[in-house]
């Protein structure tokens, strides 16, 4: 039996023209704003801006839902104790 000998995948004929095409995509440029390959750097000293799941405002029947219980009036009324009692972290624990 012959083995055929393959060449490595980026000489093959169809990877180096996806190479020679190499333009920006309109859909994916994003304009120079924070994002993976650019992020944002504070100065020494300064608080970065940190979002967290707390950071806006949230009703018993979200809470509820996020926690994976329908909101049935009695997971309702425990995530409205939950919120009542430990207020942020409460959201903090199911959504950080």
């Amino acid at each position: 039996m012959t083995e055929q000998i393959r060449q490595p995948l980026e000489e093959e004929p169809e990877v180096l023209d996806a190479i020679e095409d190499d333009v920006a995509v309109e859909a994916f440029v994003t304009g120079g704003g924070p994002d993976a390959d650019t992020p944002e750097f504070v100065a020494p000293g300064e608080l970065p801006a940190i979002r967290t799941g707390a950071g806006q405002p949230w009703d018993p029947e979200d809470l509820a839902e996020a926690e994976g219980k329908d909101p049935t009036p009695a997971h309702v009324e425990y995530a409205r104790e939950e919120l009542e009692r430990d207020g942020a972290a409460a959201i903090e624990r199911t959504v950080p």
